[in-house]
């Protein structure tokens, strides 16, 4: 028995057990093309790349004793800083707060035009726009490229290649190089690189993000885009019949023959659609996807296609747009003879954009409201009390005081709800409940309590540490529980 692959396939019948387990790769060769679309990748593309490349550069005058680079993450201080913006490592809620922007965005950019992510602002779809157009510029359009593959190996195409594959690697350095910026202050790294004094880190990191960009970019290309990444897969479940796609608009463009053979249909009195079979728009596709066989895995929702359709319909004489942004609904409704139908606000898309604005709206709550101070207090968990020699009782705790600000702060630590009591901060030589914590820093504090008074029968009473700012007043609590036998 053997297995038939579909008629469109031109394969020969393949015996049961033979089917290959991977399909071997066809080489792309993305024509260039011209349009609002290439104009809007190209416009996207020198926006984030600039954004990308410059903002560790980029200062920001936080004053005494902070950095001033506008985008810093900070590894041996454990902060981030994003412009007027500091994070701590105990505010890792933040992080939360963006990663759940980030799918909600993307989730709503799918709703609303599928993977249009993916054709403009996916860094893979970035980078490998950069390495095409270093490509085009050093062996030419698709036609010149695809001679210079199947050509003898001269010295022409020997330079041709060396040429691209080391304009590749540079691209590739100074992306990784870029990027470890953003772990350190960047003209310093910078010299350090220079000058062969950087941190064996920073090069392993360059070498890795060098390695994977050169090859994600530059060698493997549509093949991250269908095999590796699982957004293809996940956003159909994510989307539905409203979502713009880019789309061939069959019922005007079937049935397809080419110009000559338009010609003879018509005059045949035949139906003949607005296609006429040039495959440019399959040229065009970065994925090599044929948009006219429907929407596929592979395709990235570029628009590169619609460009290409656009500017053979021009010069046939043709209304464009037979390839274009489109929703199902209206495939069905013109088959119908119904106008198009376009439905951007719906339970969907309101739902994804509630969602933005209340955890935009609680981020910028909790940011404009957080204090500059913070308090934790630890019970010590072995022994919890201890009993002395006089019959007082004793619980140690470890106070952890936050000083987000840029200053040396004193700090005032009390006790509330435990009366009468004895309280002392070991190693404070001012035998005082008076503490200093240096700037930017959290620190430290042994606080041991004491009690000759009764211990209650549940032999727990609840207790609350207030700090104040001895300078402004401002004040920080935290509770815990004095324990006894």
């Amino acid at each position: 028995m053997a297995v038939q692959l579909p008629a469109n396939d031109f394969a020969e019948p393949i015996a049961d057990g033979d089917e290959p387990l991977y399909a071997s790769r066809r080489k792309i060769y993305p024509k260039a093309v011209s349009g609002p679309f290439r104009r809007a990748k190209t416009g996207l593309l020198l926006l984030t790349l600039g954004i990308y490349y410059i903002l560790p550069f980029v200062r920001w005058n936080r004053g005494i004793n902070a950095p001033d680079q506008a985008v810093l993450i900070d590894f041996p201080s454990r902060r981030f800083y994003f412009f007027f913006i500091e994070i701590w490592p105990q505010e890792v809620y933040y992080l939360t707060g963006l990663l759940i922007l980030a799918a909600v965005v993307l989730f709503l950019m799918n709703a609303l035009a599928g993977r249009v992510w993916c054709g403009y602002l996916c860094p893979q779809t970035v980078w490998t726009d950069l390495f095409l157009f270093v490509e085009r510029k050093v062996e030419g359009d698709r036609t010149q490229r695809i001679a210079l593959d199947a050509g003898p190996w001269t010295v022409n195409k020997v330079t041709r290649k060396i040429a691209k594959h080391a304009i590749w690697l540079i691209i590739a350095w100074w992306t990784g190089g870029v990027w470890v910026l953003y772990f350190a202050d960047a003209p310093t790294l910078v010299k350090e690189l220079a000058t062969f004094q950087a941190p064996a880190i920073a090069w392993i990191s360059i070498g890795i993000l060098t390695f994977t960009t050169y090859s994600l970019a530059g060698l493997m290309r549509e093949q991250v885009c269908i095999y590796m990444c699982p957004w293809p897969r996940i956003q159909a479940a994510l989307t539905d019949e409203y979502a713009l796609n880019v789309t061939y608009r069959y019922d005007r463009g079937e049935p397809r023959y080419s110009l000559k053979k338009a010609q003879v249909a018509h005059d045949a009195g035949l139906p003949a659609g607005d296609c006429i079979d040039c495959s440019q728009c399959v040229w065009a596709c970065p994925t090599g996807v044929d948009i006219r066989n429907g929407n596929q895995l592979g395709c990235i929702q570029c628009g590169l296609c619609i460009d290409a359709c656009d500017s053979i319909m021009a010069k046939v004489g043709k209304p464009q747009r037979l390839i274009a942004y489109d929703n199902d609904i209206n495939a069905q409704r013109r088959a119908q003879g119904l106008p198009s139908q376009y439905k951007l606000l719906r339970t969907r898309t309101l739902l994804y954009a509630g969602i933005i604005v209340s955890v935009s709206f609680v981020m910028i709550f909790a940011l404009a409201t957080r204090s500059d101070l913070g308090v934790s207090l630890i019970h010590d968990r072995n022994p919890t009390f201890v009993r002395l020699k006089d019959g007082a009782v004793r619980n140690a705790y470890t106070i952890r005081i936050a000083n987000k600000y840029l200053e040396r702060r004193l700090f005032l630590i009390n006790v509330e709800g435990f009366e009468p009591g004895n309280f002392q901060i070991l190693g404070n030589t001012t035998n005082t409940m008076v503490v200093e914590v240096d700037p930017d820093r959290t620190q430290e504090f042994r606080l041991l309590m004491t009690t000759y008074a009764a211990i209650p029968p549940d032999a727990s009473i609840p207790i609350r540490v207030v700090v104040t700012d001895v300078k402004t007043g401002q004040t920080a609590r935290a509770t815990g529980h004095f324990r006894g036998p």
